[in-house]
Formats: structure tokens, sequence, C-alpha cells
């Protein structure tokens, strides 16, 4: 069915909608952006007016990036779980007295971005938890030693939380720490950290962390220095529709001003280890988004953001990979990395595993009926492959390698080689006290 065909019965569909819901997809078949009022409305549609949601989103993403879906082989590196925040939705961080607090080493971070290498992976990203006294000069050293070994491999590394805590810690401002950062090698940063973009809703889910503006205003800082960032939301808690639509409707605007986003990536609450789901320190928390909301964020956001930001990623991690399959045809066109570590959502209890390989990934793509391609974290495509399996030639290492030799989040915390509460100084900011292992 050619473009012209779809978007002409979607029409003959719209007739027969709520008039304020047609109104809105209307206006984004046309190439128009829709508001937040408008948004509200679509994510709290349901039935036939739900289903045209996705239709449209789907026809826009298919008029703007075609049939291709993206992914990236790289490896997550989540360097200490040791945090001075506590934040309700986090399952990952300890108490740096915990026994299950670990900070790996850069001789550690080192090696597992070269195994990473040595499999194929083009990005290593690297993000952790807020140490203690922490040494400003840390992130900087972490990203000269892996570019001194590595340096053709991108490093997307530290959120604006990460980049405001180096910044106190080194007294400076975070304009000029993310010079710093920049000169010592980083390719681009995540954008974590951001949860929803309300401040109400932060400080009932997070007191304490990054402030909205704060967050609004690294992220500027990053894209006028030429540093890419990701965006994102964590929604499924105690937000509301209007809360998802203006903090996309944020994303939105920052990105008419910078054009430094490389993608908007859903993130689901995943509330089964989350404190304040298990301890029932926040009224009327939920238990994570359901199967609808899910499908109507992918949609909405690229309703929302079809003008402006191309690419919407699926996390597999959090959504799992048959759910993953179906968000690509509500809009999503990404289908996010390998990891091959990961360890905050797994601490939050997902049970979706820790390593996609890339074959796994393209057989998924293809039961959808899309073309895979691997990409750089620039969205530069590496490979394209065909729309049959046996166009994918060999297998690739990291295909052929067994998992387990990775580790996983739930071994390192029990290992007694990464304690952080055996450092020197339990201050987080010794780097050379412990060897290299193989978890």
């Amino acid at each position: 069915m050619t473009t012209t065909t779809t978007t002409t019965a979607l029409d003959s569909l719209l007739k027969g909608a709520d008039p304020v819901v047609a109104g809105a997809l209307d206006r984004a078949l046309s190439g128009k952006d829709i508001t937040v009022d408008e948004a509200v409305v679509l994510f709290d549609s349901t039935g036939l007016e739900m289903s045209l949601t996705v239709a449209v989103a789907d026809e826009l993403r298919r008029q703007t990036v075609g049939d291709t879906v993206t992914y990236v082989v790289n490896r997550n590196i989540n360097f200490t779980n040791v945090c001075i925040k506590q934040c309700g939705f986090c399952a990952f961080s300890r108490d740096f007295r915990e026994e299950e607090g670990y900070f790996l080493p850069s001789e550690e971070i080192v090696r597992r971005a070269k195994e990473a290498a040595s499999l194929g992976a083009t990005e290593v990203c690297i993000q952790a938890g807020l140490p203690p006294k922490m040494d400003g000069r840390l992130y900087i050293d972490i990203l000269e030693a892996v570019k001194k070994e590595l340096p053709d491999m991108h490093v997307h590394a530290f959120s604006p939380e990460e980049v405001l805590y180096g910044a106190v810690r080194s007294e400076v401002s975070t304009l000029e720490y993310l010079k710093m950062l920049k000169e010592a090698g980083v390719g681009s940063l995540p954008g974590t950290s951001a949860e929803i973009l309300d401040q109400s809703v932060r400080d009932i889910i997070s007191p304490g962390r990054i402030k909205v503006d704060e967050w609004v205003s690294i992220i500027r800082q990053a894209h006028s220095l030429g540093i890419p960032t990701t965006s994102t939301i964590m929604y499924g808690h105690v937000e509301n529709s209007r809360h998802r639509a203006e903090h996309i409707a944020l994303i939105r605007q920052i990105q008419k001003e910078t054009h430094g986003f490389t993608e908007f990536v859903p993130l689901s609450f995943v509330h089964t280890e989350a404190p304040m789901y298990r301890h029932g320190t926040v009224s009327n928390i939920r238990a994570g988004a359901d199967g609808f909301e899910v499908v109507k964020m992918h949609a909405i956001a690229r309703i929302m953001l079809n003008n402006h930001i191309p690419n919407i990623q699926v996390s597999w991690v959090k959504e799992g990979p048959r759910m993953s399959q179906l968000l690509l045809a509500a809009g999503a066109n990404d289908f996010g990395g390998t990891l091959i570590n990961e360890s905050i959502s797994t601490a939050a209890g997902a049970q979706h595993g820790q390593l996609m390989k890339p074959r796994q990934i393209r057989q998924l793509i293809r039961a959808a009926g899309r073309v895979p391609a691997q990409r750089t974290t620039g969205y530069r495509i590496i490979r394209a492959y065909g729309r049959d399996d046996k166009e994918d030639g060999e297998s690739s290492a990291l295909d052929s390698a067994d998992g387990s030799q990775f580790g996983s989040y739930h071994q390192l915390v029990k290992l007694d080689r990464f304690r952080f509460r055996d450092r020197a100084g339990n201050g987080g900011n010794n780097n050379n006290n412990t060897a290299a292992a193989k978890k």
C-alpha cells in the first residue's frame, strides 16, 4: 500500500472519530505540530481513537524514516551503584556502607570497553551512581583512560545529573565542566535523569535530584558545545497525561532551539523493586504503565516529535522483545543497543535480560516486517541488512559469545574484589586500588 493510499484510508477513518482527536491527527498528517492540549486528548484516548493514533504514528514514521529499524552494538558500564541520592524509583543505588555497594576502578572500566570493542561494539555507555566525596576529576579520568586505549570508541557518558555533580565537586560551572568532558573525549550525553520534567512530580518521586531548570540548562549547554544528547521520559508512576504531554513539548521546544537531540526514548517505570512502590512511601503510586499506555506513549512521541526528532527508540530491557516488536508498528524506528551489561533496570526488577545479540535483534525486526540496520551512536548506517535471515552471512563475534562471560549485576554486587566499603578512605576517589576482574 502506498503512502498516498494509506493517508487516504486514514482520512476516511478519521471522519468517524471524535472531532478533537480527528483534528489533531489530521494536523499531524499535514506536517504540523500538535498542541499540548491535543496530546492530552490522545493520551486519554481509547478504542477507535487510540487505534487511529497508533496508525497515524506508524504512517508518520514511514514517511519520515521509512521501513529501516536501526540498532547499535554497545556495552553499558555502570561503574558504581553507590549514590548520595535516594530516589524513590531507583533500586540500583546503595549507601556507601552497604555490603552490596561496588565500584569498578579505571582499569576494569577500560577492560570492559576493550572487550566490547573486540566484539564489534562501536559505543560504550558509561553511567553510575553519585559516590560520596567523589574526586571531581573522576569522570575526566575515566574518559581519558578509555580514549587512550580506544581512541575510535564512541563514549556515550554522564547524564545531566552526573555533569552537575562533577561540576560541583570540581568547583567549576557546568558549562566549564562540559568543556572538560568534551576535551577528554566524551562523544555524547545520555539524556537520562529527566524522569518527568515537572518539578512538582520530581519533588514526589526524587526530592533532592537535579531540578528541571538545571537539567534543561545542562542539555542546552551541551548542545551549544556540539555535544549531542539523547532525550528520555520515565512514566507509569504518579504522573498524568498532561505531565507526559508537557514533558514531550519541552523536549520539542529545546530541539527547535538547539537541534542537539539524537533520539527520544520512552522508559516505562519498573516498579518491582522500586523503594517508593515496595515501601508505599508515595501515595497513589502505580505498578508501571499498562500495555495501552506503553503503546500510546511511543505513538504520541512520534506524533509530537516527528518534525524535529526523527528517531523514536524502544527499550527492550523495559518492554521485552514481544512488546518492542509491537512498538515498531506504533511509531518507533530504533531498537536501542545490545547493552551486554544492563544493571539499572535489572536491579529494579526488569526480567528481559542484560544482553540482546545483534542477530536476535535483526530477527525481531524482520518478524515485524521491517528492515534491520546497524548504526553508530549518531545514526550513521554502518551496515544495512536485507529482509531475509540468509542475508546475514557469518555470525558476528558478539553473536557467537557466551553471554555468561560478561557476568551480571547480581553477581557483581556479590564480588569482594569490587567492594566500595573496602576502598581507601571509603570516598570512592581512588581508581587504582582494585585489580581488574572478569565480572
